[in-house]
């Protein structure tokens, strides 16, 4: 999981409008150790992989600094100016994050994936507009893209989501000033609003994990949790040396241990985003009463303070430096390099802090910009708009992809072909090289292409249970054809679509992501896959109401069962052979389409990287197979229960064992595991000719 510096990171604690205050120096601290928790986290520490928590820390900082100061403003002043407010901010936060956007972008379009430059310069875009949380919430929740790799970007969701916070928070603190003057009324809408916000996070958790990490409506109790402390701090302060210690000491625990305990398979934030918040929260509500034995003993020490000061920057920096490094430096992903790269971010931080950051905000044109929040306000305006307009720029002129010469076409080619089998098998054994200069569709726009089934969301999420009547092909013909299984099955779907409308077949589509078709229960982020479970039962039985004339049923060879098997191949046997004998109890012949063979890694990328070097791509049959005893088994069951089998090894791979990702003039995959559409469809009349083979072109065998 992923986090970033938000603004609770970056408010200096010398920041404020006029009223005097003590400095909280135990706060800087917490900030070092929150940044450090998500550094070391994103560096690839295994013993702090809930080191992610750091955000929920930071969330909690930043809650708590913003509602004191807009609290000290409505005690001097009576009121709050949102000019103001804003300026502060703008100073604070844009000169960083802009020249970290600006250059992240340059390193993106010099050393990063050249196909996905434009996707990159579209996160850029939505950083500079404090939106990136809602795009990285749509593209997490889109199956084909969850193995895409990280955005150089992504840190900047929390600064998006703190500011969307903000946009609200201090209009609502003024309008329940303006009400009802007593802190008690203050806090009210607040704690609605935390409650609302803690029940999105549990309920969203459970159904969309994307949308409860990056949305900001399941993060905003967060910031709440830390503005209704900055409320309660006359009471606070109140508190005994006795109480507010072992406070402190409790709530660093709480921090630590969840950054210890907590991994890549915990659900969250959920209700387990409750401990680090909590954390943050006993730390800050017992600092607020100083106790010579508290947590400040440690958090107060002037490494841990100088840290905190640098943490804005460092945590911007190193987020890029981990995803552009390796790359520039042309070496493997690794902890010592990515503990070095970690490492570079802090001198950075520092300079940025000094030549950047403070030169700005402490500027003779801004010295009195409480007075005169209009030039800070048109200075983040053209920050933000200068960004934006960069990474528009840079969208327009991505970089180049080399070609050769063109190749044959293969949906074409095949079409017209007497026996689609033998040419494809011509076609595998003389692949380009180099990337032909007629490929069809283009590098850029693979990716980008998505089948029906996933257009009209007929393939289901990991949560849902439905059989959601997804028809296609001739939708009027008696003759029914069921394509049955995982998104290993859904990738067959063009082809199948394709046959469906040239025999006259109606295809009934019915995938899931990553549910075997196998009665096998599996491992999904560290619990049972029961939905899979669930969904398969109602599958078959709506198939088996269908009575089809065929079904083609095929999954991925990847999945951990969720119970040990003493005999892996007989507990797999048995998994396949009880689906298939439960589909063919109609008489409904059932056709087991093993796994494709896989690339050794994202086909689509690679090609970018490599195009006048396309074999060093290739993968080898031999590698390819992903699980050669679970396709054993598929095929032991399929005898069992009298199924057949298709085997579509030779569809991607030549005689000689080479799979290349180029074939003629179409990449064969989209991605490290699945078929790119344009190829499935392109190798329909293969498929068709086989089916051809077992039941005839009409189905009547």
């Amino acid at each position: 999981m992923l986090s970033a510096a938000p603004a609770g990171l970056s408010n200096s604690p010398r920041e404020g409008n006029a009223a005097q205050h003590t400095l909280r120096l135990d706060i800087q601290g917490l900030r070092a150790l929150a940044v450090s928790l998500v550094v070391f986290s994103h560096a690839g520490v295994s013993l702090l992989s809930g080191g992610y928590v750091g955000v929920d820390v930071f969330f909690v900082i930043s809650g708590f600094l913003i509602t004191s100061l807009l609290l000290r403003e409505i005690s001097a002043s009576d009121g709050i100016s949102i000019r103001k407010f804003y300026a502060r901010r703008a100073l604070r936060l844009l000169p960083a994050s802009t020249l970290v956007i600006v250059t992240t972008l340059g390193g993106a379009w010099l050393f990063l994936s050249k196909i996905r430059f434009t996707e990159y310069a579209g996160d850029a875009l939505s950083s500079a507009l404090y939106a990136v949380n809602f795009r990285l919430a749509i593209n997490g929740t889109d199956y084909l893209a969850q193995g895409s790799p990280p955005s150089p970007f992504q840190h900047f969701w929390s600064l998006a989501v703190e500011e969307q916070f903000y946009l609200v928070w201090p209009v609502l603190l003024l309008l329940s000033w303006k009400v009802a003057r007593r802190r008690g009324f203050l806090a009210a809408p607040l704690v609605v609003l935390c409650l609302v916000s803690f029940g999105l996070s549990v309920s969203t958790t459970q159904t969309s994990a994307p949308w409860a990490y990056f949305g900001s409506q399941t993060r905003i109790w967060e910031l709440g949790v830390g503005s209704l402390l900055a409320l309660s701090v006359a009471r606070l302060e109140r508190l005994s040396p006795r109480i507010a210690a072992p406070m402190t000491w409790i709530g660093l625990l709480c921090i630590v241990l969840s950054a210890l305990v907590f991994g890549p398979n915990t659900p969250f934030p959920g209700y387990d985003a409750v401990l680090p918040v909590v954390g943050a929260g006993l730390v800050l509500a017992g600092g607020c009463a100083p106790a010579p034995l508290g947590a400040g003993l440690l958090l107060a020490r002037r490494p841990a303070v100088w840290l905190g000061g640098l943490s804005y920057g460092w945590y911007l920096w190193h987020w890029p430096l981990l995803i552009i490094g390796p790359m520039a430096l042309k070496m493997p992903n690794s902890l010592p390099l990515a503990l070095l790269l970690s490492a570079a971010a802090l001198p950075l931080a520092w300079v940025t802090l000094r030549l950047v950051e403070n030169p700005v905000r402490f500027h003779k044109a801004f010295r009195n910009r409480l007075d005169r929040p209009g030039r800070a306000l048109w200075l983040g305006l053209a920050l933000s708009a200068g960004a934006a307009s960069i990474a528009l720029v840079a969208a327009a002129f991505p970089p180049s992809v080399n070609t050769g010469g063109s190749a044959a076409g293969l949906k074409a080619t095949l079409t017209a072909a007497p026996d689609p089998q033998a040419r494809l098998t011509e076609l595998l054994k003389t692949s380009p090289t180099r990337l032909p200069r007629n490929l069809t569709p283009s590098l850029d726009k693979i990716k980008a292409i998505k089948s029906a089934v996933y257009q009209d969301g007929c393939h289901l999420n990991y949560v849902s249970t439905q059989t959601p009547p997804c028809v296609y092909g001739d939708t009027s013909s008696k003759k029914t054809v069921v394509l049955f299984g995982d998104s290993h099955a859904a990738q067959w779907f063009p082809a199948m679509n394709r046959l469906a409308l040239e025999r006259g077949w109606k295809l009934v589509s019915l995938t899931k992501a990553s549910c075997k078709t196998a009665a096998v229960t599996i491992i999904r982020n560290g619990n049972p896959y029961t939905s899979c479970d669930t969904w398969r039962n109602k599958a078959i039985a709506k198939i088996n109401g269908l009575h089809p004339a065929l079904v083609i049923v095929s999954s991925s060879e990847a999945g951990t069962p969720a119970q040990p098997m003493k005999n892996s191949l007989q507990g797999w046997t048995d998994g396949f052979r009880n689906t298939f004998q439960r589909l063919g109890t109609s008489g409904t012949r059932v056709a087991a389409l093993l796994d494709t063979p896989w690339p050794k890694v994202d086909a689509v990328d690679c090609a970018a990287a490599h195009p006048l070097k396309l074999k060093s791509c290739a993968n080898q049959a031999s590698k390819a197979i992903q699980d050669a005893s679970r396709r054993t088994a598929t095929r032991n069951a399929a005898t069992l229960a009298h199924a057949s089998v298709i085997d579509p090894v030779p569809w991607l791979c030549s005689p000689a064992g080479n799979c290349p990702v180029v074939v003629g003039n179409t990449v064969a995959y989209r991605d490290n595991s699945h078929m790119a559409e344009s190829y499935a469809e392109a190798i329909a009349p293969v498929l068709g000719q086989r089916l051809s083979a077992l039941f005839g072109t009409d189905l009547t065998h």
